[in-house]
């Protein structure tokens, strides 16, 4: 990869925001900077690409982190809990969830340090010794950063404290801008920041922010402006139009197999909108991505498997829900997508004689090295039929919190040992599927039917088994958000997207209630929020009559 994060050199800058990262206290502590970088090496070449590039770094708070999966995935139609793990009051929306929820903190303080790192850059860019055309270049890419981290914390956690210059001494004045001004903002940057930003699929320098991730972004936005008490009558043919720019205005190509978009060895590929880039370098990739850890089932104690790093090691955190499984996935005739994302036969890697079987229609199975050990058919194969099998087969009716199917995308095979955590997939923020389907939405909310089943049939073909395309494409008259929030769910399946779709959608008390029973009893209106952090408010000038909780928190 040819773009690196610099995480460490500008984190002074985001420090800077003692207002959205420190705890109240009753005297402002003395500070003194420990730093061998003054502060105006910004001005300086050197300094300046630095910032820029530091900007890009608290996007790995967010994108495959356990956080941001959490605060994704829990608390939808599609996953329930598993096992293992803690934070599950994102899921069941019970008194867990609360203020003082340290990942609700840690979002919001990491985002606001990667806004003042924007701002920075942004502001003293008149006064760096750059070429203007790297200056507009940098405060473009500043431009979508600063919108993307606004457009999450807004999902989030509604109107919040709008800044949009350099934070440089600390400060307790805090106040929640409303809604309908954010919006304004984040689509202010980015259509202002489209001139400047390199217009090619892939940037020169890779990971960089390039014109058509503004408008995959801008896409996103206008689609969720017009679900909002700020829509306007446009929202939805903006959305289209700039969903239409990425799909036709450069070289994206969706992949022919559905299997390769998540190949590890193949990354920067033509799907590829707009990545957050890891890498295999402990100094510079943090925690890592870790998604890895978290889709796994239980699969190392059983027979004949010990955990291995091919299979990853399974945290048992994510368990697809019934819905997801027998209506989301249901067609596995035609379409790929449920036999390449969930990884359905364990080979042995502990070979002998075992009675700690799971699999009722034995007592005891023997492996050598390399025979299958488990496989999931997806269905309740009979009891007579498993009896004949010589490995165990876990049924849907023995998934449990600790066995379930496990979501493959984001297995790790390149980490140097098996209890090593941080992974170094790049996580794809945007891809060109998700443009075509966020085309498709934008379509059929302005009565574009025809169009939008156009749009959705591409996605659908490629999801095809060989010889399957024209059995996978639908109907007009099967066009509709039922069947749209379907294939959202089958192609984009724990790509940390789901809980702001429902939201979006306006269905997501329904949803929940309807097909995640661990939820049901106590999801209401008042979760389409998250609860404003503790820390946010204790620090503010004025307390919570300054900047006010979320309702219900």
């Amino acid at each position: 990869m040819t773009f690196k994060y610099i995480k460490k050199s500008y984190k002074y800058i985001g420090l800077m925001a003692l207002m959205l990262m420190g705890q109240s206290c009753s005297d402002l502590l003395e500070e003194k900077v420990i730093s061998s970088i003054g502060n105006d090496y910004i001005n300086t070449p050197k300094g300046f690409e630095d910032a820029a590039k530091s900007a890009y770094s608290s996007l790995r708070n967010y994108y495959g982190t356990q956080q941001g999966l959490t605060i994704t995935e829990f608390g939808t139609d599609l996953y329930a809990t598993g096992a293992d793990g803690g934070y599950k009051g994102f899921h069941f929306y019970d008194a867990q969830l609360q203020p003082t929820v340290d990942y609700l903190a840690t979002i919001w303080d990491e985002t606001y340090r990667g806004i003042n790192v924007c701002n920075a850059v942004i502001e003293r860019a008149p006064e760096a010794t750059v070429t203007d055309a790297i200056k507009k270049a940098r405060v473009a890419e500043m431009k979508f950063l600063r919108a993307h981290y606004y457009f999450l914390l807004m999902q989030q956690y509604g109107g919040v404290d709008l800044r949009l210059t350099e934070t440089i001494l600390p400060t307790k004045k805090t106040s929640r801008a409303p809604e309908s001004e954010i919006y304004k903002t984040i689509i202010s940057d980015l259509e202002s920041a489209l001139p400047d930003l390199e217009a090619k699929s892939k940037a020169t320098d890779y990971g960089r922010a390039t014109k058509p991730a503004a408008e995959h972004l801008l896409a996103m936005v206008y689609l969720a402006k017009g679900n909002s008490t700020s829509k306007a009558a446009d929202d939805y043919s903006k959305a289209a139009t700039y969903a239409s720019n990425v799909i036709n205005n450069y070289t994206f190509k969706l992949l022919p197999d559905f299997a390769s978009v998540f190949d590890q060895g193949n990354q920067i590929h033509d799907e590829v909108v707009f990545a957050v880039q890891y890498t295999m370098d402990p100094l510079t990739n943090s925690t890592g991505n870790s998604l890895h850890l978290y889709f796994g089932m239980q699969y190392d104690v059983q027979a004949g498997m010990v955990r291995d790093i091919l299979n990853g090691r399974p945290f048992k955190r994510m368990r697809p829900t019934k819905y997801c499984l027998e209506t989301v996935f249901a067609d596995r005739v035609n379409d790929s997508r449920y036999k390449k994302t969930f990884k359905d036969t364990w080979i042995a890697n502990n070979p002998g004689k075992f009675t700690n079987v799971f699999d009722n229609s034995k007592t005891e199975v023997t492996f050598k090295a390399g025979d299958t050990a488990i496989f999931i058919p997806g269905y309740e194969m009979p009891l007579a039929e498993r009896a004949k099998k010589p490995y165990q087969v876990l049924v849907p009716s023995r998934y449990d919190e600790a066995l379930f199917p496990t979501n493959r995308k984001f297995l790790d095979p390149l980490r140097p040992d098996r209890t090593y955590e941080p992974g170094s997939r790049d996580y794809m923020c945007f891809r060109l599927a998700d443009t075509y389907l966020l085309l498709a939405e934008a379509q059929l909310l302005t009565g574009k039917v025809k169009e939008a089943t156009e749009a959705i049939n591409m996605v659908r073909r490629r999801a095809a088994f060989p010889g399957k395309a024209a059995a996978m494409e639908i109907k007009q008259a099967d066009m509709n958000m039922e069947m749209l929030m379907e294939e959202r769910g089958r192609e984009l399946l724990g790509e940390q997207i789901r809980w702001m779709d429902l939201k979006r959608w306006g269905n997501l008390v329904e949803r929940v209630q309807n097909y995640n029973p661990q939820a049901a009893p106590n999801v209401k209106a008042i979760h389409l929020l998250r609860p404003i952090p503790q820390t946010q408010i204790d620090r503010t000038e004025g307390g919570a009559a300054a900047f006010p909780q979320n309702p219900g928190y």
